[in-house]
Parts: C-alpha cells; sequence; structure tokens
C-alpha cells in the first residue's frame, strides 16, 4: 500500500508530480475533510493525458 506509485489505468504509465491525469471515479457520497492525493489513489482511475487524447478511455 505505502510506497505504491500511480500509474495510468489504460498504459500504465508512471504518474509523476506536475503530470496532467484525469481521473474517473465516483462523485462522493459523503462532505468531508479527507486528504485530497490518497483519496483519488483509492477511489479513482488515473488516466494520463496521451491516453485521454486518443479517446482510449
Amino acid at each position: 500500500m505505502f510506497g505504491n506509485k500511480s500509474q495510468c489505468s489504460i498504459c500504465s504509465k508512471e504518474i509523476k508530480g506536475d503530470d496532467v491525469v484525469y481521473v474517473k471515479m465516483r462523485y462522493p457520497k459523503y462532505k468531508g475533510m479527507t486528504e485530497i492525493k490518497a483519496y483519488l489513489k483509492n477511489e479513482g482511475r488515473f488516466i494520463c493525458e496521451d491516453c485521454f487524447d486518443k479517446g482510449d478511455s
């Protein structure tokens, strides 16, 4: 769990800081405070900009 790198769910390219990514996820039911990176990693699918532009999502 700790130290796992975020990857594109389509091409498995590693997501690095300052990369443009798209996240596919359901809108949360509840409101509240959370650590955004952890929430996105647990609840979303990252798609890199290249794969998104190709329309593979």
